[in-house]
């Protein structure tokens, strides 16, 4: 052929490639949605089941499990944001499932209101955090779906179904903690609270008296984070109550300082963790000591978030929370008698019992402790010895969060897992909304 006449062809374009916070989880999806509308959502749902392909709704990212990964489909429901209203008197809002908690969190202050409490993270959108049941700490409250009072979800045929604890009350308690394994959450009702401020403190004490004092340390405060630096000997009290003082137009430089040295310490650690051991014992160290102790008078919508610009991996189990003191014990003597090389504060949080089927505190008062490790640093034995002395107490994996839980064995620790994998069955007989990973935890066969 004369070259003059050869087809110049373009390359197929490539995929785009979607991929997790953490960079835990990476899929090529043939084709991701953005829905402005509840309509355009519920069309996405019936094109994806009338071509027999699979659909995963994705959030923010956060999560370090493989709940997003596919290779058919994604919606993003990033465009579809909002408070749809508010009922002010009774302090309830609807709110579009892409939401993030940031932009809510400044919606509800703009009508008085706020949340009861919050996680440390608030880029996550409101249906991922409620579908995976993420929480703050405090025993007096529950996780995100504790607060929900109704929802709205497009279920595998394309409808549209609301439930709340008076309109279809098992699927409500179904749905809130589904990880989009029953249809696509478009709405949630959250049940907020009056407007309010936060005395935020930190204090440094010993593993020891932190061990001690447990009972005594959460009963003094509105909530109670515990940062345990485990080759520091040292646990870092994270708390907070309630206030009427007027916090500060803007943040002092030596609190801005601080946040951003603690930065810098954790990269450091995480840099030095690759080269030197020792040396990253060492700033672990300084980190977990020399941080200045102070207090900070903060509006609800800024008191939770804390910035978390180092990607590291988390292992999270809720366990009953009455035998936290005796699994802190082993770990530390696990950690110390395998020389496991801990730079990454340990975060332990409390998180009231709740009813939602496939919460991690479902009807159990939970102490949840985060496990933390560098991706790059080998972790899988320092997690597989972890992971064993959580199965002693029955712990609950975190559904964000890596673990190695079958559907065999989710089923002893979740009274209502069957019903739930019942209704999933009913509800998506074809597994539109499933994946690998999801098939794996409910026992499901892909189709």
């Amino acid at each position: 052929m004369n070259p003059l006449f050869r087809l110049h062809l373009a390359p197929p374009a490539s995929k785009p490639q979607w991929r997790n916070w953490a960079g835990t989880t990476q899929c090529e999806p043939n084709h991701t949605a953005e829905p402005l509308t509840l309509e355009e959502i519920q069309a996405e749902v019936l094109r994806a089941a009338e071509e027999g392909e699979r659909l995963r709704v994705i959030g923010s990212g956060a999560s370090y499990a493989p709940l997003c990964w596919t290779d058919d489909n994604h919606m993003s429901l990033a465009r579809f944001t909002g408070i749809d209203s508010a009922d002010v008197q009774r302090r309830r809002v609807w709110v579009r499932a892409g939401t993030t908690l940031a932009e809510l969190t400044e919606q509800l202050a703009e009508r008085d209101l706020a949340l009861e409490t919050a996680p440390s993270t608030d880029g996550l959108s409101i249906g991922g955090a409620i579908g995976t049941g993420t929480h703050g700490s405090g025993m007096a409250f529950g996780n995100l779906s504790s607060m929900v009072t109704g929802l709205r979800l497009v279920l595998a045929d394309g409808s549209l179904r609301s439930c709340s604890r008076e309109q279809l009350p098992e699927l409500f308690d179904a749905a809130r903690v589904s990880l989009g394994a029953l249809g696509v959450i478009t709405h949630v009702e959250l049940q907020c609270v009056d407007h309010y401020r936060l005395r935020v403190g930190e204090k440094r004490v010993s593993f020891g008296e932190a061990l001690t004092r447990l009972h005594e340390l959460r009963s003094e405060h509105r909530s109670l984070d515990l940062m345990w630096f485990p080759y520091a000997h040292t646990v870092r009290l994270h708390f907070t109550d309630e206030t009427r003082e007027t916090p500060p137009s803007q943040l002092s430089w030596q609190t801005l300082r601080r946040q951003f040295f603690s930065q810098v310490y954790l990269r450091g650690m995480r840099a030095l963790a690759k080269r030197s051991q020792k040396s990253a014992e060492r700033a672990s160290a300084m980190l977990a000591t020399r941080r200045r102790e102070e207090v900070l008078i903060l509006n609800a919508e800024h008191a939770y978030a804390a910035p978390r610009r180092t990607p590291v991996e988390h292992l999270e189990y809720a366990i009953p929370a009455p035998r936290l003191p005796e699994v802190l014990r082993q770990l530390d003597r696990l950690t110390h008698a395998l020389a496991l090389r801990v730079h990454v504060p340990v975060e332990i949080r409390y998180v009231r019992a709740d009813d939602a089927w496939l919460s991690p505190q479902y009807q159990r008062d939970s102490a949840c402790i985060s496990v933390p490790a560098y991706r790059e640093q080998p972790h899988a034995d320092y997690y597989a010895a972890v992971t064993e002395i959580f199965d002693r107490v029955q712990g609950r994996p975190h559904w964000a969060s890596p673990h190695d839980k079958t559907a065999a064995e989710l089923r002893t620790l979740y009274p209502r897992f069957d019903d739930f994998c019942k209704l999933r069955e009913e509800l998506d007989p074809r597994g539109l909304f499933l994946n690998p990973h999801l098939a794996r935890l409910f026992g499901a066969r892909l189709r």
